[in-house]
């Protein structure tokens, strides 16, 4: 596998024991630090590939190879965040972001060190001895971006973590993922059913084609970084990218 390249997905093909695959004919390469956004109908298995990836839902056929091995679940070096922020709801902030470095064997001052240090970079500092029930949906998403990076993993898979928020939280979100995305350059795959989401943060969005019938198209996001998600709604680049990805969006379910 070329050294390049941290997921190599060929001729996936998944079957959950129904007449018909969940997912067939599935290719996609990610290379070493890129985000990559996945996009496409209800149904065409955008959730099912990032389990394959994360080694929670087996292949039936083809190959998903990660970083130069088969994925297998509780691998140290991929993160899954959910769309759901899955906060424990008896640790407060600070606690919940170090859990991730606790269950990996840190020293606790270490790890109290590292969780503050990215509390404070979501913009939580004030918070860090709430319970999540003091939270708002926002703010739990914060501290869940936190305790993921916190871990220092180098890939991330998401599952639309933003689809619960609303449009002016949502964009908040979007600039505190870059900020830290781009102090590591991990490579993620992220799911979304939002067009501007994905043109906001990726490097490439990948049109999954209906009923999991493969990848119906992708197309670069040829915007400069560092990004603003505020700037960028003012952006002709932007709306050009939207319309491409609608078009083509809008085709894979014909």
């Amino acid at each position: 596998m070329d050294a390049a390249i941290d997921i190599r997905v060929a001729d996936l093909r998944v079957n959950f024991g129904l007449p018909r695959d969940s997912l067939s004919g599935v290719n996609l390469g990610v290379a070493k630090g890129e985000f990559v956004a996945l996009i496409g109908a209800s149904g065409c298995g955008k959730t099912t590939l990032l389990n394959v990836m994360a080694g929670l839902v087996p292949a039936a056929g083809g190959s998903a190879i990660i970083r130069n091995a088969p994925p297998i679940a509780g691998r140290r070096d991929i993160c899954y965040i959910l769309a759901r922020d899955a906060l424990l709801p008896w640790r407060t902030v600070l606690r919940n972001v170090e859990y991730g470095l606790e269950v990996s064997g840190v020293a606790r001052k270490e790890r109290e060190q590292t969780a503050l240090l990215y509390i404070e970079k979501v913009g939580l500092k004030a918070y860090r001895d709430f319970f999540p029930s003091r939270l708002s949906q926002g703010m739990r998403q914060r501290a869940s971006l936190a305790r993921a990076f916190a871990v220092g993993r180098s890939v991330y898979l998401m599952d639309e973590p933003f689809s619960a928020l609303d449009s002016q939280t949502k964009l908040m979100l979007h600039d505190q993922l870059l900020g830290l995305w781009e102090s590591c350059h991990a490579t993620v795959v992220f799911v979304t059913h939002d067009i501007g989401e994905a043109i906001t943060l990726a490097d490439r969005v990948i049109v999954m084609a209906k009923a999991g019938t493969g990848v119906a198209g992708e197309i670069s996001i040829d915007i400069p970084r560092p990004r603003s998600a505020e700037a960028l709604q003012a952006d002709s680049r932007y709306h050009d990218l939207y319309r491409r990805i609608w078009a083509r969006l809008k085709a894979s379910t014909e």
